[in-house]
């Protein structure tokens, strides 16, 4: 075989490998908290996982308050309209890049864990732990609040509220419908369930 031939068949074996793991850059779209998107290409913040964007947490003087939006607009803050480059070897079940991503030189899944807006996702990363335990300190972002931890809260744990204790879902929208909320003109055959009407 010709070296010209070898070198091609190299090539193309090679070529591909270094363009899937060529880095993410460009100004993004903010899903949530831990999630963006450039050039259509989803990003998942390394490491980091952030309130969901309906979650809900508890303040000093037991109202509610929407810490998982307000966690998207400390993405939002920290970003601006600067542009973003995403460092990823990996992708998740959904598809989405594992990225580590920055503004500059500033480290935004480090920024989001000190800032109180993520916690370290100790599942998949001790990288973001010592910024976790300063933000706990300061009681910042989420930590001025009382809050379920993202993974436990999909899993469907709520706070120990009045409101929260005896329902997996309040629904402020609709009638509730076993676990769920449904829209107040369907009618509901499911058995009774933990979700609550709001009152």
């Amino acid at each position: 075989m010709s070296f010209t031939r070898i070198f091609s068949v190299v090539l193309a074996l090679i070529l591909p490998m270094k363009l899937s793991l060529a880095d993410v850059v460009g100004q993004p779209r903010i899903i949530d908290g831990d999630t963006i998107e450039i050039s259509g290409e989803r990003i998942r913040l390394h490491g980091i996982d952030t309130p969901e964007t309906n979650q809900q947490c508890i303040d000093g003087s037991g109202k509610h308050w929407a810490c998982g939006r307000r966690a998207t607009f400390a993405l939002v803050d920290l970003i601006r309209n600067q542009i973003v480059t995403c460092e990823g070897r990996k992708r998740d079940r959904y598809k989405r890049v594992i990225g580590v991503c920055f503004v500059g030189q500033q480290n935004l899944n480090a920024a989001m864990v000190r800032q109180g807006w993520a916690l370290a996702y100790r599942k998949y990363s001790t990288d973001y732990i010592a910024q976790e335990a300063v933000a706990k300190s300061d009681k910042v972002g989420i930590w001025s609040s009382q809050f379920v931890s993202p993974w436990d809260w999909r899993r469907g744990k709520r706070l120990n509220s009045p409101e929260a204790g005896k329902c997996c879902k309040i629904c402020r929208r609709g009638k509730a419908c076993g676990n769920t909320c449904i829209r107040v003109t369907y009618t509901c055959r499911k058995p009774k369930g933990c979700a609550c009407n709001a009152r």
